[in-house]
């Protein structure tokens, strides 16, 4: 099963997308960790990325695409998350076009809806462990008092991101509904589109998920 999960910055994609790992045994595809993986492989395709990422540019989209090529035609597991990818309606074009080259399909893209006042509340009261990654909130789920992740079950550095801010929240949310929320109708004109409720409790939102993928 490989499926989207859609939905502005801070909507908990991240975080239903390490549980969805976890639980279905899925493969997370996040364009950022792909990127710094084939920059350390040595492959030529890692060589490309590094002198991209050395002179300062953007990472094209026929990379990032030759990127996630490599990893359809390795262990697919229990299918694949596409995590920042795609983000305009170009890239959704070129996904199409390459999972019709390597038969794949997808299976489902899930919306998040979020309210943008209760993102900004939670998104500026947001921490994640430093070792997994695990996401903490100041007023829903606060640091542990020992220190200890609840996730990974070590002793943790609990970062707050720079950008965490209302104003540079802004900033990304309009990035988000200019250029990233076009595929939200892309995807319903395919009938490919389920949307679900994005600020419930983690569980609740796990189960929902559940739901569409059955």
């Amino acid at each position: 099963m490989n499926i989207i999960l859609l939905g502005p910055p801070g909507a908990g994609k991240g975080t239903q997308a390490r549980m969805l790992v976890e639980n279905r045994n899925m493969i997370q595809l996040s364009t950022g960790d792909m990127l710094r993986e084939a920059k350390d492989s040595g492959s030529d395709m890692g060589k490309l990325v590094a002198e991209v990422m050395a002179r300062g540019d953007l990472v094209t989209d026929e990379i990032v695409i030759g990127l996630i090529r490599e990893k359809l035609q390795g262990d697919k597991k229990g299918g694949f998350i596409f995590d920042g990818f795609p983000r305009t309606l170009g890239q959704a074009d070129a996904l199409a076009g390459l999972l019709a080259e390597t038969g794949d399909t997808l299976d489902a893209v899930i919306e998040m809806q979020v309210d943008d006042e209760a993102l900004v509340s939670r998104i500026t009261a947001r921490s994640t462990c430093g070792n997994c990654g695990e996401v903490y909130n100041d007023n829903t789920k606060p640091i542990p008092a020992d220190g200890i992740c609840t996730s990974c079950g070590q002793k943790a550095e609990f970062k707050r991101r720079a950008d965490d801010n209302a104003e540079s929240l802004k900033t990304r949310l309009m990035e988000y509904y200019k250029k990233t929320s076009p595929l939200i109708g892309y995807y319903y004109a395919k009938g490919d589109l389920t949307s679900i409720e994005g600020l419930g409790e983690i569980d609740e939102v796990k189960a929902a998920i559940d739901a569409v993928l059955g």
